[in-house]
């Protein structure tokens, strides 16, 4: 015979065994990342006053995830975790609610975070750069090899890589070069360095035989949009390991960008160098204009 306690931890298994069926269709790593959030937000909701070290949905109110998502912000984790904790447990409610019928109302709804402030383009650590390059590594994709140097190699927004089309790629097996721009009209020729040739190259030649207008496509439609490339890349990180996580969480592929312009910079190139070569206004003794 089981003990209360015993059955209510089998009844928690039971339910995120079926939350993780929900989330079925998402990536590994993303499924992983909900799972990991609603588990530690069930463990502390079981902690407050009244109950009694156990978990029940209708705990999951507005006012337990305000207080969760203060407790979070008084631990020192950024707005942008906050962020998604949230997004997680509005995800985590609607299961409750839809699939479960342990819910009548998402305790998300109203509740409402700052807008996260403009920062200035940061320069990565080399540990940072060393978790990032592993990932990409051990993901084993092509895609997402081609995806990652673009930004950390070449430095290319997000726009860039998203609309660079087959007729603007000219790489081969030694030399590259891409026609970019799409955002603001700022088209530019830039010549890639081997480490963002070489994957882009393996590529394309894997995918030659597929007839398209875009370098990058998507499942759903012919090209990888940008919100598909931050996607990619929210992916990517969601392998890490939780040491690895605390130090790359907050990264975004627009840092990829910033950091190449400041490794570009250490290598001896100029600021109009770099200006040209990411299509930045820049004015004369000044740092690129980024934003």
């Amino acid at each position: 015979m089981t003990s209360p306690k015993d059955d209510a931890i089998e009844e928690i298994r039971a339910l995120l065994d079926e939350y993780k069926h929900f989330l079925s269709g998402k990536a590994r790593g993303t499924t992983e990342a909900y799972l990991r959030t609603v588990r530690q937000l069930i463990a502390w909701i079981a902690q407050l006053p009244g109950n009694a070290g156990q978990f029940q949905p209708q705990q999951l109110t507005k006012t337990a995830v305000e207080l969760y998502l203060s407790h979070l912000e008084h631990e020192g984790l950024s707005l942008n975790h906050r962020a998604r904790v949230k997004s997680t447990i509005s995800n985590f409610a609607h299961f409750l609610i839809e699939e479960k019928a342990l819910l009548q109302r998402n305790p998300t709804r109203g509740i409402d975070l700052p807008p996260a402030p403009l920062l200035a383009p940061r320069q990565l650590s080399e540990e940072q750069r060393s978790i990032l390059c592993s990932l990409v590594e051990q993901e084993g994709d092509r895609r997402g090899a081609a995806l990652f140097a673009l930004g950390y190699w070449a430095g290319c927004r997000v726009s860039d890589v998203s609309w660079l089309e087959m007729a603007h790629a000219h790489v081969g097996p030694k030399v590259g070069w891409l026609h970019v721009g799409y955002k603001g009209s700022k088209w530019r020729d830039i010549d890639l360095l081997d480490e963002a040739r070489a994957p882009l190259y393996a590529y394309l030649q894997a995918t030659r035989d597929i007839r398209r207008t875009y370098v990058f496509m998507s499942q759903r439609s012919e090209r990888l949009t940008e919100e598909g490339i931050h996607y990619w890349f929210r992916t990517l990180k969601a392998q890490a390991t939780a040491d690895q996580w605390a130090l790359i969480e907050d990264l975004t592929f627009h840092d990829l960008r910033y950091d190449f312009a400041y490794r570009a910079r250490e290598a001896g190139w100029s600021l109009e160098e770099v200006a040209h070569y990411l299509g930045l206004a820049i004015k004369k003794g000044a740092l690129p204009t980024f934003w």
